[in-house]
């Protein structure tokens, strides 16, 4: 393969990188994928499928076999420590705008594997693991990738490369793309529990958000078991975060002392706001992780990479089949990293301040807000809307690159 022009090599083997193939698989183009990694991630890392993404999933074929693996959650919840269940939102009320009205609750490998799974023995996909991207140059026609495999570098030519590499990816640094933004001080902790919550209390949602000025958390439901997520103060270090003692002081905030509340799992781990200040430079791009990172609070990472990869390969495609010209390529950033920067980007800080707000107005606001929103169907609906992801997209194909004359 190294000594034949591919038309399209794709960096990453995550959920943004097959979705990726897979679609351009669809159109009759041939995909590389390089994976650093000897197989599939198996990390949960994200685990929430929004309502239209799971669409798209359905329209290449993968959404079956994802929800029959997967937890349905068909509504959301936010409350506060203070004054108990604010509003509990069904994505029903969004059943005229998505096929699947719900938040499906799987790991993200689960996507990977059925991918991979429908693609093997397809002779227009390939997958090359153990395969380190070292370097990326180009030329007004070409792409020329370095890869290093059982310590032998390879050079393979492509027409077009998609990075979909991770938040440390190799495809940004070395085509010098900066990533902008910043660092909260506070890191994540995730307990996975059998506790269940469903008994503890009464009515709680599979996906519910909790406020509270001292503490706040995050109750998300998957298929055996309930991820707890809590932040931890930014002077205690990553060993006491993780010691048996605080983890227990931890989930004891929320589970009576009286009630048997094992750990199965547990993970520490730092939140970034950052997105690529150009999401394409000549015939590279970027989708995903790559691309931007944001705190998981609504579940929007995983979900805007996949709508990140299906945007560009709707592009792609035609202009790789010369069914359109080049020019519809610079929609793709324009498209994409605007919404990040609004929708992203804002929803998930803001979420994160809402959860975390110490001061009563902002208290307040938030707890108004949610009543209203749960007390109007309308604002209900405005409310899903936004946080299944449909008005980012919907604003994002509203936006096109102006054309001379």
């Amino acid at each position: 393969m190294s000594n034949a022009k591919l038309p399209v090599i794709i960096a990453g083997a995550g959920p943004v990188g097959m979705v990726a193939a897979a679609d351009l698989v669809r159109q009759n183009i041939p995909v590389l994928v390089l994976e650093q990694s000897d197989t599939l991630s198996s990390e949960s890392r994200a685990s929430t499928f929004h309502p239209p993404t799971l669409d798209m999933l359905d329209d290449l074929g993968f959404a079956n076999a994802l929800i029959a693996q997967g937890l349905k959650a068909p509504t959301v919840q936010y409350s506060s420590s203070e004054d108990g269940v604010l509003g509990t939102f069904d994505f029903a009320a969004i059943a005229d705008l998505v096929r699947h009205p719900f938040r499906l609750q799987a790991e993200q490998f689960k996507l990977t594997r059925i991918i991979l799974d429908t693609l093997s023995g397809n002779p227009l996909f390939s997958i090359a693991f153990g395969s380190e991207v070292k370097s990326v140059e180009q030329t007004s026609d070409a792409v020329k990738v370095t890869v290093t495999t059982d310590e032998i570098d390879t050079t393979h030519k492509c027409g077009w490369l998609i990075g979909a590499d991770g938040a440390n990816s190799i495809v940004r640094r070395s085509q010098g793309m900066e990533f902008e933004g910043f660092t909260w001080p506070e890191r994540l902790l995730v307990m996975t529990t059998p506790v269940d919550f469903t008994a503890l209390r009464p009515g709680v949602s599979s996906v519910s958000y909790v406020a509270d000025p001292v503490r706040w958390y995050f109750l998300l439901r998957i298929l055996g078991a309930w991820r707890v997520m809590m932040p931890v103060a930014a002077e205690m270090s990553d060993a006491e975060a993780l010691s048996e003692d605080h983890v227990t002081e931890s989930i004891r905030r929320i589970v009576p002392a009286e009630i048997d509340c094992p750990i199965l799992h547990t993970t520490l781990y730092r939140v970034h706001q950052r997105v690529a200040t150009t999401f394409q430079k000549g015939r590279t791009f970027l989708a995903g992780d790559a691309a931007h990172i944001n705190n998981p609070l609504g579940g929007m990472g995983m979900n805007g990479g996949i709508h990140d990869a299906l945007n560009l390969t709707s592009k792609l495609g035609p202009v790789i089949n010369g069914e359109a010209a080049e020019a519809i390529l610079a929609d793709y950033d324009l498209q994409r990293r605007t919404v990040t920067m609004q929708a992203i980007q804002g929803d998930t800080i803001r979420n994160k301040k809402n959860l975390e707000a110490k001061d009563e107005a902002d208290r307040a606001r938030f707890r108004d807000d949610i009543r209203a929103a749960a007390a109007d169907p309308e604002k209900g609906r405005q409310l899903l809307r936004r946080i299944a992801m449909l008005d980012s997209l919907e604003r994002a194909s509203a936006l096109h690159v102006a054309t001379p004359g």
